[in-house]
């Protein structure tokens, strides 16, 4: 049996191929998100591990936020000279470190990166833990001097000599670059600017008193464990973090976390794609070569071969199948990931494709999914082939059960579409977005396995209505190719799956994406009345520079800051939200208009006092009049009374939790030295928007960062931003399309085998080539529509449910982008044609007589 075995795999491996290559492109998603990240994460660890310090002593951050914030928790650098007095300390020094910087070039261009990776403005050491050494100039010696990283000064074309512009919080001033220092180790992507230490603080911090970490490194024999307890016990630790070296590298790998993950699980969700639709693949190539061996199943159950035996052979078919495939896929996945080192590096994260780690997770993962999936998809087909007797077989019965019944599809079918139309709406009637989440997960996956496993049964009636009209304008041609699709509902069915699943995907979010754009736009016709919005292109805060020359520029009315902090409240139930709020200056009802459910702006705006979303107050036990607990950045506490309750849908939220926000008076206590988010920005009586425009843009022109938009501006801005998702959605169904195309030819190409005699006859009583490839093709097209009316049907009914979720956050807008959908429909069929071609010319190639005598 396993000589038979192998023998028939060798027989069949280009009928197998295709079904191998849904394989191996699901493994090498795998396999190259593997290798991708553990290379990135390896090379981060040995940048980290060789430039922290023994041990480092930070202010203590109580409160953390997701959104950006221009605040940077200094220390006194006096706290160096207590430290370097601890025993153990062979050497001590005040660091000052800033991300909140922007530096520009002579030509009002900003030399930082474009790709969301900070500019880092820093005082210059030289020590043997240096990621960088001086490889040409001098270093910097007071005010105006500085270095530059030889990537940022290579990609920026700025040398030495030239003048740049540092816009820093305590002020703008202007350095000469007087050397260029370069990474000994992997370049994060960030541009460096270095300051001599003597005016660092002054420069970036506002003091040469000020510091942002103290670094201790330790003597010859104190472990790293050990002088940091001594330094604990030195420095007052409810004021202060201290890490050691190893501590410190873990945290800095955890920041770094989220953008790995982010590549992590996109890579991985092309790979569920890959095998949710290469299972359909595989299915429906092993039902077919099965059929195809029913007379060669027989005769080894005839020989004495059981069912287990012969369940067994097919399942070690799979089994290679298997093999193959993720071992091809593991060598994709090494390119698929040197691919991505590669485009890091185009991008400005300087990774060595010399360094890539291939850990022993990545085969293990790589064979585990590869067999997995293989051997899961061949179960069914292997039962099959094991049932049937052996008289039946040489009789040539069909093992792929044309006319067996359907019953039991339609009974589980029936009971899963019924659970899962249940909990989609449940998902529609649900008042609160954590179980309406829930419900439509629940109600997404529920009615996906029933369209699956009831496809079968929708076959004859959907393909006779999308086939109709192929008599008419086809002849018998088109006749044929209609039945030949309902020939076999269960092979139909499989093969249209697996489109079908790319396409409700995208159909899904096609309509929750539109929506939310329809939301977002009719949300900033409502609430924003300012004519200009001003902001940096990263969100990022920017100097008060920006708000001086916007009010200096001549036709501008009213100027309305917003500034951004980490805060903390203490409600009544006993409950501490870590959340962020918002800060606005006097006359926000003139450029933001808020409904408020009770309260108004001069009451949230008051000195010690704030807003809340409605909502979340009620939730919370909080009303109008409630005095509350709240901590700012540095450990700053106070209270704050709730003057104003507003709609979330409408209020000034920047999407934090609780919409808290109150006015600058407030904000400048407890946040000295903020820096501004956002300028709404209206023009003065008697200036026309449009004229003002230019002169804000000119006036603007030495900050490259900052952007002028107007309400249209702001709209496109969102827009872009959910098409980044849409855009992953579409490479996803690309992906799937590719690989469901796979299946049409593989489908085809088998059927095509499989009714050689058939097609010799029908060659024989005059049917021309070109007559037998319009068959084929129209096949294959009234499949794909199938598959993508299915799909799309599928995917409205998600998309709804999705709009129905979102409408709980505020986006309360339907829409429906039927250009999309029609474009879908068009495309699958174009994808039908082309999946018919090379079966198409194979079985227009024949010899008639051959296939004639074809068994």
């Amino acid at each position: 049996m396993l000589k038979a075995t192998l023998r028939s795999f060798l027989a069949h491996k280009g009928r197998l191929a295709l079904s191998a290559l849904a394989v191996v492109l699901s493994v090498a998603f795998v396999a190259g998100s593997l290798i991708f990240s553990d290379t990135v994460t390896r090379t981060f660890d040995r940048l980290f591990a060789s430039a922290a310090a023994d041990v480092t002593v930070q202010p203590k951050q109580s409160l953390k936020s997701s959104l950006p914030s221009s605040l940077v928790q200094a220390m006194p650098a006096a706290l160096r000279d207590r430290v370097a007095r601890v025993p153990g300390v062979a050497a001590a020094r005040a660091d000052v470190k800033v991300q909140n910087v922007v530096v520009v070039d002579g030509h009002d261009r900003s030399i930082g990166s474009t790709t969301g990776a900070p500019t880092i403005a820093t005082a210059w050491y030289v020590s043997d833990r240096s990621p960088v050494k001086l490889t040409s100039g001098h270093a910097p010696h007071g005010a105006g001097e500085g270095l530059l990283d030889a990537d940022t000064a290579g990609k920026k074309h700025v040398g030495i000599g030239d003048m740049l512009t540092v816009q820093a919080q305590p002020g703008t001033f202007r350095i000469r670059v007087v050397g260029i220092a370069t990474f000994t180790t992997t370049n994060p992507g960030a541009a460096l600017v270095f300051l001599d230490p003597a005016v660092a603080g002054r420069e970036l911090l506002g003091s040469e008193r000020l510091a942002t970490s103290v670094s201790a490194d330790a003597a010859k024999g104190v472990s790293d464990a050990e002088l940091k307890r001594r330094i604990g016990a030195a420095v007052d630790t409810r004021a202060y973090d201290l890490k050691t070296a190893g501590e410190q590298a873990k945290s800095a790998a955890a920041a770094l976390g989220p953008f790995l993950d982010v590549i992590k699980y996109v890579m991985l969700g092309f790979a569920g794609v890959a095998l949710l639709v290469g299972v359909f693949l595989i299915v429906n190539t092993f039902s077919m070569l099965i059929a195809q061996r029913t007379r060669e199943l027989g005769l080894l159950r005839a020989l004495g071969a059981d069912r287990r035996q012969v369940r067994r052979s097919v399942l070690t078919e799979a089994a290679l199948l298997g093999l193959v495939g993720s071992t091809l896929g593991l060598g994709a996945g090494i390119g698929l990931a040197l691919g991505l080192i590669r485009l890091m590096s185009t991008l400005g994260m300087n990774l060595k494709a010399t360094e890539m780690v291939v850990g022993w997770k990545t085969p293990v993962a790589a064979y585990v999914v590869g067999l997995g999936v293989t051997f899961v998809a061949a179960y069914l087909p292997a039962r099959r082939a094991a049932a049937v007797s052996p008289m039946a077989a040489l009789v040539d019965a069909e093992v792929a059960g044309v006319g067996r019944p359907l019953r039991t599809r339609a009974v589980v079918g029936a009971v899963l579409g019924a659970a899962g139309a249940a909990a989609l709406a449940g998902c529609a009637a649900a008042t609160r977005t954590a179980q309406a989440a829930a419900l439509l997960g629940a109600g997404v996956a529920l009615t996906l396995i029933a369209t699956v496993v009831a496809g079968p049964l929708l076959v004859r009636p959907v393909i006779r209505v999308l086939g109709a009209a192929f008599p008419a304008l086809f002849g018998p041609v088109g006749r044929m190719s209609q039945r030949n699709a309902l020939r076999n509902p269960r092979r139909t069915g499989a093969t249209a799956a697996a489109l079908m699943v790319g396409l409700a995907l995208v159909g899904g979010m096609s309509v929750a994406s539109a929506s939310m754009s329809a939301s977002f736009d009719r949300q900033i016709d409502r609430t924003l009345g300012a004519d200009f919005i001003i902001q940096n292109t990263n969100f990022t805060p920017y100097t008060k520079q920006v708000r001086d020359t916007v009010a200096a520029t001549r036709g501008v009315g009213l100027v309305v800051p917003q500034r951004l902090t980490p805060f903390a409240v203490r409600l009544p139930n006993g409950n501490r939200v870590v959340t962020s709020a918002a800060a606005y200056g006097p006359g926000l009802d003139d450029v933001v208009h808020t409904t408020y459910a009770r309260g108004t702006s001069a009451a949230a705006l008051a000195d010690g006092h704030l807003a809340m979303d409605a909502g979340f107050a009620k939730d919370h036990g909080v009303r109008i009049g409630s005095v509350l607990p709240v901590e700012f950045p540095g450990g700053r506490h106070t209270q704050l009374t709730v003057g104003a309750l507003t709609d979330q849908a409408s209020a000034n939220g920047f999407g934090a939790q609780g919409g808290i926000w109150f006015g600058l008076a407030t904000f400048d206590r407890y946040v000295p030295n903020g820096q501004d988010s956002v300028l709404y920005v209206n023009a003065a009586a008697g200036t026309k928007p449009q004229d003002l425009r230019p002169r804000l843009e000119r006036a603007l022109k030495p900050f490259p960062q900052v952007q002028v938009r107007n309400q249209t501006d702001y709209k496109q801005l969102v827009h872009d931003q959910i098409a980044v998702l849409l855009y992953l959605v579409y490479a996803l169904l690309a992906l799937a399309i590719v690989i469901a195309v796979l299946g049409v030819v593989n489908t085809l190409a088998l059927s095509v085998v499989e009714r050689t005699r058939e097609i010799g006859l029908l060659r024989a009583i005059g049917l021309g080539r070109r007559q037998l490839r319009r068959m084929i093709r129209l096949e294959s097209v009234v499949i794909a529509v199938f598959g993508a009316v299915l799909g799309l049907a599928l995917g409205l009914v998600w998309g709804v449910c999705m709009q129905q979720v979102l409408a709980l956050r505020g986006l309360t807008a339907l829409a429906i982008p039927w250009g999309t959908i029609v474009g879908v429909v068009i495309g699958a069929a174009v994808v039908g044609v082309v999946a018919a071609l090379l079966p198409a010319l194979r079985a227009s190639r024949m010899n008639v007589l051959a296939a004639i005598a074809h068994e």
